[in-house]
């Protein structure tokens, strides 16, 4: 990896907005271990994990109401109130996307998200218009940490992997990107990535 890092690329989720979906679902259900026992086995993240990789939710979602008929109203919020397990955004980051901006660091997001929640969410975050690029898995029916998003990523960003500073809080995500000569992140937070933006050289 000898290039030095000349771009940023975040990951969305749980980098840029805090994703949950018990956020949602906890002003749906109100009994603690109700609730748990709901996302562990009804709507789960492997199961939402169809939408990032580019299953319709036209497929997704009646499959699962045939399965769990009693719970079809609580499958038609995940559709219909997608937004409300993103309620806010992770604290510092967007202003480490501001000063890279102000300093003219070509920044690109590559996110695993169904590409028809993005369609939604994205006109309410303003934040992606400093990006040059978002490339979002449910659009490309490819999801990280498939080694195919980090080559559909390099072509779309025109660049050379040692050139991409990646940040990314799944391990797997991170691992990938590092296969590929990226320079990867682990995200754990606003400070560790400053921190390290500025160790590569890419902040003040």
């Amino acid at each position: 990896m000898a290039d030095a890092p000349q771009a940023v690329v975040f990951d969305i989720g749980r980098v840029l907005y805090d994703w949950n979906l018990r956020y949602l679902f906890e002003k749906l259900i109100h009994d603690r271990q109700e609730l748990d026992h709901f996302l562990a086995t009804v709507i789960t993240e492997e199961w939402h994990f169809q939408s990032d990789a580019g299953r319709p939710l036209a497929e997704m979602v009646p499959e699962l109401k045939a399965r769990f008929p009693q719970h079809a109203a609580l499958i038609d919020a995940y559709r219909d109130r997608f937004e409300e397990t993103l309620p806010h955004a992770i604290p510092g980051t967007h202003e480490i996307v501001r000063r890279l901006a102000a300093r003219g660091v070509p920044l690109y997001a590559l996110t695993n998200f169904g590409a028809e929640f993005w369609a939604r969410t994205r006109s309410g975050w303003p934040i992606f218009d400093l990006f040059a690029d978002v490339l979002v898995s449910g659009e490309e029916r490819v999801a990280k940490p498939d080694p195919a998003i980090f080559a559909i990523a390099e072509r779309r960003f025109g660049s050379v992997p040692g050139e991409l500073f990646f940040t990314d809080d799944n391990p797997a995500n991170v691992a990938a990107a590092r296969a590929r000569g990226w320079h990867a992140h682990l995200f754990e937070g606003a400070a560790g990535l400053e921190a390290e933006l500025v160790r590569v050289g890419l902040l003040g």
